[in-house]
């Protein structure tokens, strides 16, 4: 008789898939490297629907046609329980109890692989786990030399001079934002020291301004920049940095009414080069800081 997963182990999966990603290319991330052969399966799935029923589809995929895809649903339930401490939730607001959450949701589907394990020889299942350490550690050495050749440019940024220094940091900014599979829409272009651009996030699209001055941004270029963002459809926002940050009158005007726009600077640039909060927990955190308070600038200082 074929081996087969019951449908108990289901809702104990999907919950904990879930609750153990915030992030939809984090979640993306694991399932590529957890299911290599089957990276096209996992391309197919809507990534523009919500993160539950993403990994619904994926599930119930790989259930019903358990004659193509029993390995590979077998490896993802052991994969899953394997994930011991989602520490990363932590530092999300309210990350306490979102990391609880997934901590009891991982301890639930723990409590159920035991037949699974059996299903694996530990020879299998010892291969498996070298590869998969072998890919995220892989993958983990990526980002760390990214990180570190954006951190090397973003130090020479400062000693450029102006028309260079534009280019460099659009260069700069592309880079980041293409480390954390950020969607930008197509290179930023610049314009003097001025670079425009735009990019989705959280399901929301942006548009970027980038001023990189001696003095700090006033009301008069954030004015500009809400004029150019009401112009766009309603569920446009926008993000504003200036490397030398901003007037005080300037932020407190437009944390007026209904912002339309979250505001960086140079040390929230400085804080994700160094790898001590990465760029989509710093956009998330100001966007709902901004959201819940309407105070458009929240220092990344503040989140750790």
């Amino acid at each position: 008789m074929a081996k087969q997963v019951t449908p108990a182990i289901l809702p104990p999966l999907r919950e904990a898939l879930t609750l153990a990603f915030w992030y939809k290319p984090d979640l993306r991330r694991f399932l590529d490297s957890c299911l290599p052969d089957h990276r096209g399966l996992v391309a197919q799935l809507d990534w523009s629907d919500y993160k539950r029923n993403i990994v619904g589809q994926l599930i119930d995929t790989l259930y019903v046609d358990q004659h193509k895809y029993f390995d590979a649903l077998l490896t993802l339930i052991l994969s899953t329980a394997d994930i011991i401490d989602p520490a990363h939730l932590k530092r999300l607001d309210d990350g306490d109890r979102k990391y609880a959450d997934a901590v009891a949701a991982l301890d639930s589907l723990r409590s159920q692989v035991e037949p699974y394990k059996h299903m694996r020889s530990e020879e299998e299942a010892a291969a498996l786990r070298r590869q998969q350490d072998r890919e995220r550690a892989q993958a983990r050495q990526a980002v760390t030399l990214k990180l570190e050749e954006s951190r090397d440019l973003f130090i020479t940024l400062h000693h450029q001079e102006a028309q260079q220094r534009g280019y460099s940091l659009e260069k700069f900014l592309n880079n980041l934002f293409g480390l954390y599979d950020i969607d930008a829409k197509g290179p930023f272009r610049v314009v003097g020291e001025q670079i425009d651009g735009a990019f989705t996030f959280e399901g929301t699209e942006f548009l970027l301004e980038a001023k990189w001055r001696a003095e700090k941004t006033g009301a008069s270029d954030l004015d500009a920049f809400a004029a150019k963002i009401s112009r766009k459809l309603d569920n446009t926002l926008g993000l504003f940095l200036s490397m030398n940050g901003y007037h005080d009158t300037a932020v407190s005007l437009h944390s007026q009414n209904r912002p339309v726009m979250i505001l960086m600077d140079g040390a929230d640039l400085s804080t994700v080069v160094e790898d001590r909060i990465p760029l989509p927990d710093l956009l998330h955190r100001k966007r709902q800081h901004a959201a819940r308070t309407g105070e458009i600038l929240l220092g990344a200082h503040q989140m750790l």
